[in-house]
């Protein structure tokens, strides 16, 4: 009887894709016949394994064939509300074997949190805070689209720099749901998914880096992700009620939210029963790009938001300048393109450069920013540009106790995406 040949489905039909052996089992993936990449991931119900293909990398996951559709259909959603997640590319149908290959684009730059923490010191809270507000903060969003994750942890989570925060990125949808609108308890019952397995994630790696002392204060802190998602989901969903005089609380809470990020997309103000004098906010939110959309429409530079708000800082102050130099104010949009011009784009390379090519240009231009910013501050006077540059190439960042952030509390270039040798 013949054997049966696989179907392939490819967003990416490129040319090394298709030579893949897509007719194996992925059990006898082997190189040197496949350029697989050894990647350390955490606990998996499926066999994973990682390919290097037209200059990207790609993961490729064995998985029975209704579960890989599901996932498939998953991430293809999460894609088009644009939320973060990794990117499906592509799923192959093995007949022969009663299987299907689910493939996804590997996320660039990012770091799991095993390898995170091996690079960072396990006795700083200040850490792991960044960590999980990233988490506490993609479990907002996905629950504000409709998505219940129902598997959320540390393995299945991945986090990129955005300036100076963490983003985090979903990874793993097998058990993931799209629904029009999640209730109470299925949002409460994805929180305490969350917290029970990032307490024992947090568990196994104090275990590992040999710190036991630390295993009460993580279980603490992994419990506490659910306060700051609270804290989240209650300024995006709070609808407060205040007289026609006091109107002007709107524009406050405006600015609260696009403080964080998110965009408004519409206010409603509804007389409240039978009180005709008071009035009940609700506020439609966007996307959190508010600034990130912002420096779009200004300069064309797609960024993330945490980099955007660095970088629209430094754009006013370039307008700043212009403005006394010129002795008239120059709009945004003129100080927005000379900005692009005479400023960001060289030093973007620069700063590259500096890092020795780690990295992204912009990611590396808001850690020049950061670093200036610092050595300004304790020096008590602009140091300048160069200056900064000097410290960022031989890694040298203050760390002052008044610095509201600290570069160096995340290596300033970033990790390179793979360490081939590490366990």
């Amino acid at each position: 009887m013949a054997a049966r040949v696989p179907e392939l489905r490819l967003r990416a039909p490129t040319a090394e894709l298709l030579a893949l052996p897509w007719e194996l089992p992925l059990s006898e993936w082997t190189v040197p016949d496949v350029p697989l990449r050894d990647i350390a991931v955490g606990p998996s119900r499926h066999l994973v394994k990682f390919v290097e293909a037209d200059n990207a990398l790609w993961a490729v996951k064995d998985m029975p064939p209704r579960i890989a559709d599901k996932e498939f259909t998953v991430l293809r959603r999460l894609e088009d509300m644009g939320l973060p997640a990794v990117r499906p590319a592509g799923l192959v149908r093995q007949p022969e074997y009663d299987t299907a290959l689910l493939l996804t684009r590997y996320l660039d730059g990012s770091w799991q949190y095993r390898r995170l923490f091996k690079r960072l010191p396990a006795d700083q809270p200040k850490h792991r805070a960044r960590l999980f507000d990233a988490m506490a903060n993609l479990m907002v969003e996905l629950h504000r689209h409709g998505v219940f994750w129902g598997d959320c942890s540390l393995a299945n989570t991945l986090f990129t720099r955005d300036g100076q925060v963490l983003q985090a990125s979903l990874v793993d949808a097998e058990t993931s749901e799209v629904h029009p609108v999640l209730s109470d308890g299925q949002r409460e019952h994805d929180m305490s998914i969350l917290v029970e397995n990032v307490a024992a994630g947090m568990v196994d790696l104090v275990a590992q880096l040999d710190r036991l002392e630390l295993e009460e204060i993580v279980i603490e802190e992994a419990f506490d992700i659910r306060n700051r998602y609270e804290q989240l989901w209650e300024i995006l969903h709070a609808e407060p009620v205040f007289g026609m005089s006091d109107r002007y609380r709107v524009e406050s809470t405006i600015r609260r939210l696009n403080d964080l990020g998110f965009a408004v997309d519409e206010i409603a103000l509804r007389p409240v029963g039978a009180e005709p004098d008071r009035l009940r906010l609700h506020v439609a939110v966007g996307d959190r790009r508010y600034h990130a959309q912002h420096l779009r429409e200004l300069t064309g530079l797609d960024v993330g938001e945490g980099q955007a708000q660095i970088l629209l800082g430094d754009l006013h102050t370039y307008q700043g300048l212009l403005c006394r130099e010129a002795g008239y104010y120059v709009d945004e949009s003129t100080a927005a393109r000379l900005w692009v011009m005479e400023v960001a784009t060289p030093e973007m390379h620069r700063a590259h450069n500096a890092v020795r090519g780690t990295g992204t240009p912009i990611q590396a231009y808001c850690d020049l920013l950061e670093v200036r910013w610092l050595l300004s501050e304790r020096a008590g006077r602009d140091v300048g540009t160069e200056a900064a540059l000097a410290a960022l190439a031989r890694d040298v960042i203050p760390t002052d106790s008044a610095a509201k952030m600290a570069v160096a509390e995340i290596p300033t270039a970033p990790m390179p995406v793979i360490d081939a040798d590490e366990p």
